[in-house]
């Protein structure tokens, strides 16, 4: 262990679906290094909100700071849940969830990580998507989904992520955008940022889906210029369950999902280990990951 990890270390994962007994089991197993460890989470945490409770709380009671990030599985309403709470009644009640555990959301204030690598503001986001992503050809959301429909590859949140009271999901996700950046505006020049979204905040990510038309449900062109705009040490985010490291404009993009177990068991690194955002590790051919992360290239949602 070095110095820094003795210190703390800023981590990261996402995509934990402990709806898996297998996953469930993994984050039964997730621990801290350090005392000091924080850990941000971004997204995907389950479909129910018991199980959400159950695993925020599990990894609250054990890091030093939890960042929470929700992705499109939190927001579902699913016929499995006892909570029946849709669009933003449904996001306003796992926001109240966390802070009885104790972990922070994207409506508390940024919290600022003072460890090795710091300071940096780390900015939990939850933005969404409006289908801005289109596959090649198609120049409208309609044209996107009926290419969608017409391979078989059309994401699940049509039918259980409700956007109440907003009339579809891309006007949530625009004015989720415009609220965040007067948000993000207000940060001291200055201060890095580390920015934690469920999807990327730039589409290169997604160039490498086996289906490029769920590109349609994973993110929004409006964010294409955050990574240079907001200061960005990291970008963290989950969604396409995909492990690894990208860079853009000399920006690092951390991709940390677990993912589904079909997923992970084809992978050689072990399943749920923590990726280290901060401090950064410097080395040769390092990409900013802890030892034994995957860097996989591995199937889409």
């Amino acid at each position: 262990m070095t110095t820094a990890d003795r210190q703390g270390r800023l981590l990261a994962i996402s995509d934990l679906h402990i709806g898996y007994a297998e996953n469930r089991a993994l984050v039964e197993e997730m621990r801290p290094g350090n005392d000091d460890d924080w850990l941000l989470v971004a997204g995907d945490v389950a479909e129910t909100v018991a199980d959400i409770r159950w695993a925020l709380g599990t990894l609250a009671s054990r890091f030093r700071t939890v960042v929470w990030a929700p992705g499109n599985h939190e927001l579902w309403t699913h016929p499995k849940d006892t909570v029946t709470l849709r669009g933003v009644a449904r996001y306003e009640h796992l926001v109240e969830v966390c802070r009885e555990l104790g972990v922070l959301t994207p409506e508390d204030p940024y919290p600022v990580w003072e460890g090795p690598g710091g300071p940096a503001v780390v900015a939990p986001l939850f933005l969404g998507y409006d289908y801005s992503y289109l596959p090649a050809g198609c120049t409208t959301k309609e044209e996107g989904l009926a290419y969608a429909h017409g391979t078989g590859i059309v994401c699940t949140d049509e039918h259980v992520l409700h956007p109440d009271p907003y009339p579809s999901r891309e006007a949530w996700c625009r004015a989720r955008v415009a609220a965040t950046a007067r948000r993000l505006d207000a940060i001291p020049d200055g201060l890095p940022t580390v920015l934690v979204n469920h999807y990327p905040l730039h589409r290169h990510p997604t160039e490498i889906l086996w289906y490029p038309e769920f590109a349609m449900w994973c993110g929004t062109t409006l964010t294409a210029d955050w990574h240079r705009t907001y200061r960005v040490a990291a970008m963290v985010y989950g969604h396409l369950h995909i492990p690894r490291t990208t860079w853009r404009d000399g920006v690092r993009f951390e991709e940390v999902s677990v993912g589904y177990p079909r997923e992970w068991r084809k992978r050689p690194e072990p399943p749920g280990e923590l990726r280290r955002i901060l401090p950064m590790e410097v080395g040769p051919g390092d990409r900013g990951a802890a030892p034994g992360v995957g860097r996989g290239r591995g199937g889409t949602r």
